[in-house]
């Protein structure tokens, strides 16, 4: 690998695309420093300590079909057997007034697409046209590789496709939700084709869900960082105050001192670029990109039962509710009685207090489920949980106008919405940049 004088790449902002970035180009045997500013690293997959037990800032799940970042775990050796449980895609979504039901099961027998065909067509709670109209729309989209001419909304896309109400609320919308975190009359179908594309058209266990049965921090953070520092690299925590271009490089400023960098992964969320951002970063066009990107939150709300609860399922859907995803994380890692619960993206909640909001879903949970009254909640909500991945929306390259500096964050050009496999995917793609002009210099 031939290196530029001194070469050494500053990596701010341990998130997951920081890490995967930072974990790439130690693979490499290039010299790297990560910085992240919080006392944990992950971003928003870390770990939150409450009542002697490790949760999560958001309960996350992932997919098969995320290659980029189950080959990151498996390079820094994360055990797989030991940390995530994998699940055949299993869709039950109840709804928590009528309690009627859909389950939808995909056929382990049949490869992809034939799966999920299969599993439509013995899907419960559909009826026969609805099943038809699923499955056409499935069958014409493979056709097509899931591309369109034009981006648009998915609801318009879903109602040209002549989708009934009960599939749109008890399917398609709940896996927008889930894949985009954008409600479904603002969502890029395009972006939605792209994560149906991996899941369903290509590999049976790319649809597969890989629920963690260890912290995300224990799961991401901590065995990145090992590995990190195994390869000669440096895990940092500390404040970036101010970088400026220098003559062989960048100066960055920091409570450690002033040190210099040949190269510069900025992986911070859109809204603190402009915090510590070199002066000539934010041209007109970055600039306009960044400004316009809108957020969506997530809220994810830890009740704490009886320690014998039990849930029918590791994971369910609700509908017609402001609960949207239900996970027993008694079945997914042992913590006995918790159930999460997962509320995304701006919707009828929207205008709710914290109490409000707990109020209702602990209303819903306990009517649904037949339950008590928990011993004790907890809620986080993440405010800018994702950017708001709507119709035709601008995305900054992970290469900018200044030299040797790059973008990496999920928010930037690719296939995927703000999601872990996204964030990976940039960090891999700016160590490849950076690999590539070492190479070539």
């Amino acid at each position: 690998m031939a290196e530029t004088l001194n070469t050494r790449v500053a990596i701010i902002g341990g998130g997951c695309a920081g890490l995967a970035a930072a974990a790439k180009l130690a693979q490499q045997n290039i010299p790297v420093t990560l910085f992240e500013a919080g006392p944990q690293l992950g971003g928003r997959a870390r770990k939150v300590s409450y009542q002697g037990l490790e949760i999560d800032n958001g309960q996350h799940i992932l997919l098969g079909a995320y290659q980029e970042t189950l080959q990151l775990l498996k390079l820094v050796g994360v055990d797989f057997k030991r940390t995530l449980q994998r699940l055949p895609l299993t869709m039950h979504m109840q709804d928590v007034h009528t309690q009627a039901q859909l389950i939808l099961k995909t056929c382990q027998h049949l490869p992809a697409p034939l799966h999920l065909l299969a599993g439509l067509v013995s899907a419960k709670g559909l009826s026969a046209k609805d099943k038809w109209l699923a499955i056409r729309m499935m069958a014409l989209l493979h056709i097509n590789r899931f591309k369109l001419n034009q981006d648009i909304d998915l609801h318009t896309l879903l109602a040209r496709h002549k989708q009934s109400t009960n599939l749109i609320q008890n399917l398609w919308e709940p896996l927008c939700l889930a894949a985009l975190n954008t409600p479904i009359k603002q969502a890029s179908s395009q972006v939605f084709l792209n994560v149906l594309r991996d899941s369903f058209a290509r590999k049976k266990t790319d649809s597969d869900m890989l629920l963690a049965r260890v912290d995300l921090t224990s799961l991401i953070g901590d065995p990145i960082s090992r590995y990190i520092q195994s390869k000669n690299g440096e895990v940092c925590h500390a404040t970036i105050d101010k970088i400026v271009v220098a003559q062989h490089g960048y100066s960055l400023s920091s409570s450690l001192g002033d040190r210099l960098f040949s190269h510069v992964v900025l992986a911070v969320a859109p809204h603190q670029l402009g915090k510590i951002a070199p002066n000539g970063l934010f041209d007109d066009a970055l600039g306009g990109i960044v400004q316009a990107f809108s957020y969506q939150p997530i809220t994810t709300l830890y009740l704490q039962f009886s320690t014998d609860t039990r849930l029918p399922l590791a994971m369910q859907g609700m509908v017609n509710s402001i609960s949207q995803w239900v996970f027993d994380r008694g079945q997914v890692c042992d913590q006995h009685g918790l159930i999460a619960v997962v509320v995304s993206a701006h919707g009828v909640h929207s205008g709710m207090t914290q109490a409000e909001l707990t109020e209702a879903v602990i209303k819903e949970i306990t009517l649904a489920f037949k339950l008590q009254a928990p011993l004790w909640f907890k809620i986080i909500t993440e405010k800018r949980a994702t950017f708001s991945c709507d119709v035709g929306i601008k995305r900054p390259a992970n290469t900018t106008v200044l030299p040797n500096l790059y973008l990496a964050g999920d928010y930037t050009e690719g296939d995927y919405p703000a999601t872990i496999e996204g964030a990976v995917r940039s960090g891999v793609k700016c160590a490849s940049l950076i690999s590539k002009q070492l190479q070539s210099s």
